[in-house]
């Protein structure tokens, strides 16, 4: 009876023992691609290894970024903050400049008013302020203007009826065709053989050089594009544009340079003539002088020497000698002031002229 229970339970346990010697001898897992997994895992480390490393490399380089433009902005500031700080430095020197300029034209005016008085005109205008003076000293007369330029263009050197070679014009003649407040005659001119007046040395008109000489005994009396006077000697057409001259006449001699002054040739030594007489002073401003002479119980005329002391009183930094004699005029607002030593003006060849 046993035996048979037995042989029951082992034929009813035989598929399932079959089932695990079955399993046990050939596992299912064991026969998935384990190798492909496996391979496909260590790419995908590899790759998320690379990924970490270029996303730390790019936020080093964020960092460092970051960094960079926060010192580009430190700068920045810093470059800001000293541009602002030279930029009221330049300010204020500016101010200091203007003040110390007005304190200096104050100084000037005060100087000349008690060494002539009170001015005989005055004009105020967009371009240049003038004011006009009677100078009377012992045995001569003349008339004188300081002049301050707010507008360099307002100052002109004018050829007689515009032209190198003409019949001339006078100074009033000049300054009424120009629309000129105030005008004297300027440069030295000869006469050619058909009796056109022509200017002697170099000329320049409005930046282009009219007449040209190297003639060493003449001087040369310019004016720069800051209005400015450039004088002296000139050596070659190009140092004209160096300097930026616009306009200029020539005559002798020079009588101050730097306040110091020059030598007089011995053939105008001592001479009392009507003169013509050009300077500027420390700051800028300009000095225009002429002084009647051969009129006798009126005025005798000035010798240079005189006249290179009575500048240097006036304070004159460079003065020069334009022509002189019968062509020494001084016009103001629509007059002529001085008297001519001909008894009427003289046409010339050249004229300077002060717009308003």
């Amino acid at each position: 009876m046993l035996g048979k229970i037995n042989r029951f339970f082992a034929l009813l346990l035989a598929p399932a023992v079959g089932f695990l010697l079955a399993f046990s001898q050939a596992n299912p897992v064991d026969q998935l691609p384990y190798h492909g997994l496996a391979l496909a895992a260590e790419e995908s480390h590899q790759q998320v290894t690379l990924l970490t490393e270029q996303l730390d490399e790019t936020k080093n380089q964020l960092r460092q970024t970051e960094a960079l433009l926060a010192e580009i902005r430190d700068q920045a500031s810093k470059e800001k903050e000293e541009f602002e700080k030279q930029n009221q430095s330049i300010q204020n020197l500016l101010a200091a400049s203007k003040s110390q300029t007005q304190k200096s034209a104050d100084v000037l005016d005060t100087i000349l008013s008690n060494m002539l008085g009170n001015p005989i005109g005055q004009t105020f205008g967009k371009n240049a302020t003038i004011k006009v003076y009677s100078l009377e000293e012992a045995g001569y007369r003349g008339y004188m203007a300081k002049v301050r330029l707010s507008n360099p263009n307002a100052l002109r050197m004018v050829l007689a009826n515009d032209s190198v070679k003409s019949r001339g014009e006078t100074t009033s003649q000049a300054a009424k065709r120009t629309g000129a407040v105030l005008a004297i005659n300027a440069g030295g001119f000869m006469r050619d053989k058909q009796g056109n007046l022509v200017p002697i040395g170099t000329t320049v008109v409005d930046g282009k050089i009219r007449t040209f000489s190297t003639n060493s005994n003449l001087s040369f009396v310019g004016f720069n594009k800051n209005g400015r006077l450039v004088g002296g000697k000139i050596n070659s057409q190009e140092e004209i544009t160096q300097k930026g001259i616009l306009q200029g006449a020539s005559f002798l001699p020079t009588l101050l340079q730097n306040g110091k002054r020059m030598p007089i040739p011995k053939e105008w030594a001592n001479a009392r003539q009507p003169r013509t007489l050009i300077g500027h002073f420390d700051n800028g401003d300009l000095l225009l002088i002429v002084i009647d002479g051969r009129r006798k119980g009126w005025s005798n005329g000035v010798t240079l020497e005189e006249a290179q002391r009575k500048l240097q009183e006036f304070h004159v930094v460079d003065a020069y000698n334009l022509d002189g004699g019968g062509s020494s005029a001084f016009y103001y607002k629509g007059k002529l002031l001085n008297r001519p030593s001909d008894g009427k003006e003289r046409r010339v060849s050249s004229n300077l002229v002060i717009m308003p």
